[in-house]
């Protein structure tokens, strides 16, 4: 009886492992590195992303930051179309230069959604992962909505307080500077 129990724990671990519980954070799909040019601006750094028309700035401890693009995905309320993705957009990840894989730190994620996925989401119309609240709105322009993802910070990663320190100061600034 005890061998039974024991191989269907292990069983049942295993299976987790290899599927996986993910977490919305983690990699999904596309992962896209970016250059980042270093702009310093009053005993600070900022990155400047002109395609999606904003600004952030981060104190100076954070030079050599890396930016990661990965895509957020929103699921249909439905019953009857069950829970399947009916939204998408970019996240973008602002990665601290001492994060590594051994050990990793807190990252600024950075949800962009059109205007009309935004009027969507605060409708109801689509849920993004499973907390009972969504993400939180940090600015927009004429094209999009900045907004950090709930829950990104349960993990505790290390770093995780100076991310909410510097989410304090209304780091990001939208901007118009979109392509056409």
């Amino acid at each position: 009886m005890k061998k039974s129990f024991f191989a269907i724990l292990i069983c049942t671990f295993t299976f987790m492992l290899l599927c996986g519980c993910e977490n919305p954070m983690k990699a999904k799909k596309d992962v896209i590195m970016e250059d980042v040019k270093l702009v310093s601006v009053n005993g600070s750094i900022r990155y400047d992303n002109i395609q999606y028309g904003f600004t952030f700035s981060l104190p100076e401890d954070w030079s050599g930051y890396k930016i990661l693009t990965k895509r957020w995905e929103g699921l249909s309320l439905g019953q009857q179309t069950g829970e399947k993705i009916t939204e998408t957009g970019p996240i973008i990840l602002i990665r601290h230069p001492q994060w590594t894989a051994e050990n990793p730190r807190q990252d600024i994620p950075i949800m962009i959604f059109t205007k009309k996925q935004w009027a969507s989401l605060q409708k109801d119309e689509f849920h993004i992962g499973a907390a009972p609240i969504g993400p939180s709105k940090l600015g927009e322009n004429k094209d999009y909505v900045f907004a950090l993802p709930a829950r990104y910070n349960f993990s505790f990663l290390p770093g995780y307080e100076e991310v909410e320190s510097i989410l304090k100061n209304n780091p990001l600034k939208a901007t118009e500077n979109t392509p056409k």
